[in-house]
């Protein structure tokens, strides 16, 4: 009996076709990190030859088991107090701030205003034709909001954080991406967040080639306002696609001068299966929400990235400098060196061959951590194991960790009849 046997992950329901995926490609051809892996070196599932490469094998407890871990919670009094409140909530990269009531403050100093409009000109000498002849009186006090209640207990000082947990490439798959994060206890069967206190980091490509991107980001960002409201936090990294996906909206068929000749965002977000649906439906609060998306982050000792890549390295020497380099270059530089930023972020196996663990030790000198989980690469390309009987699913029984144990991937290649990706970090 394998270990997924064992651990059986959730039934994935069919969200639309899942077209056969290449790896992501530059007008010219896909892109990759050199060095590619030495000749000679075989693939299969449980050891490719790339520093005692594995499947993990601590495979996806049951639903009721992992909503256990957060505690009894009853789904009438969560969805009543803990899923509708991000009407008083604002979203900005993934962090949430609570409405203290400034609005009202601002009303009552703008009402203060007026009062001191109206005296000053008597007070100088000024004579108005028509004064006022009914004294304004003391600004109105509006009723304050009323105590929210969540169902869950708010973190005190000192208090360890939650469990962590990462989501792998989604590509627009929405309902395989609920199945597998309500078979891990983090939504409720409603949608909405039902972890409590606990971490989730999602790796970034929200969208292209799955049937409902927008509707992806739409969750992430409405799990987000929930799990603030819990005390946890979902949060996401900028993926390269989430890159492609902007630059496409923004600049479409503009043409930028890339290595290899003059290209466009959007021939090369169509020819890396964009949907124009999601192009359609794409609103300024998703442009907003996508662009202060963090290139890297570090949690629990994981560097998080979403490729696997060393081209990181290039954008700064501190995660700080790295993410707020990006930002900028979203934010203030032309289609040219978002296009390169796009084109670095879209090179992969950085991590795999006899190289792999140094390329590994160089990020974790320069950003820390104990580890890189990454997205972006297939599992099954990773393994070699794309090239299975035909019609056949690839073999994908959980995250891969690989590189002396350095890396872990996460992208379950769920575009490829493979699987949609969450684990509990730390992974052994």
């Amino acid at each position: 009996m394998t270990p997924e046997d064992r651990f059986p992950g959730p039934e994935l329901p069919d969200s639309g076709p899942h077209h056969p995926q290449d790896l992501d490609v530059l007008p010219y051809g896909s892109y990759y990190e050199p060095p590619e892996p030495p000749p000679g070196y075989g693939y299969d599932t449980t050891y490719s030859g790339y520093g005692g490469a594995r499947f993990l094998e601590q495979h996806w407890p049951t639903f009721s088991q992992t909503h256990g871990q957060h505690g009894s919670q009853d789904p009438e009094v969560h969805r009543e107090h803990g899923g509708h409140h991000d009407h008083g909530m604002r979203h900005e990269a993934g962090a949430v701030h609570h409405d203290t009531g400034a609005p009202h403050e601002a009303g009552r100093q703008q009402e203060a205003g007026m009062q001191h409009d109206t005296v000053a000109p008597h007070e100088t000498g000024v004579q108005h034709e028509d004064p006022p002849t009914i004294e304004l009186g003391p600004p109105l006090t509006p009723p304050l909001p009323e105590e929210v209640h969540f169902p869950y207990p708010q973190p005190t000082p000192g208090e360890a954080p939650g469990p962590l947990y990462v989501v792998g490439d989604v590509h627009g798959y929405l309902d395989e991406l609920r199945a597998a994060l309500h078979q891990q206890g983090l939504i409720d069967a409603d949608g909405h967040w039902a972890a409590g206190r606990s971490r989730v980091w999602f790796l970034g490509d929200f969208t292209d080639r799955g049937p409902d991107g927008i509707g992806v980001i739409d969750l992430v960002m409405q799990l987000a306002a929930e799990a603030a409201a819990a005390g946890g936090y979902c949060r996401a990294l900028m993926g390269n696609h989430e890159l492609l996906f902007l630059g496409a909206a923004k600049y479409g068929d503009e043409p930028v001068q890339s290595t290899a000749g003059t290209a466009s965002f959007l021939a090369a977000w169509r020819l890396n299966g964009g949907q124009q649906h999601d192009l359609d439906r794409l609103e300024t609060h998703h442009v907003s929400w996508l662009s202060r998306l963090p290139a890297i982050a570090l949690e629990d000792g994981h560097l998080l990235l979403h490729s696997d890549t060393t081209a990181y390295l290039e954008y700064g020497d501190s995660i700080a400098e790295v993410n707020d380099a990006v930002h900028d270059l979203l934010a203030d530089e032309g289609p040219d060196e978002w296009w390169d930023c796009f084109r670095r972020f879209t090179k992969r196996f950085a991590f795999r061959g006899e190289s792999g663990p140094m390329a590994v030790h160089e990020l974790l000198g320069s950003y820390g951590g104990r580890r890189v989980v990454h997205g972006h690469s297939p599992i099954p390309y990773l393994t070699g194991s794309t090239h299975a009987e035909e019609g056949v699913p690839p073999h994908v029984p959980g995250p891969y960790i690989y590189a002396d144990e350095l890396a872990i991937a996460m992208d379950g290649g769920v575009t490829m009849e493979g699987r949609l990706l969450v684990a509990r970090l730390p992974l052994n």
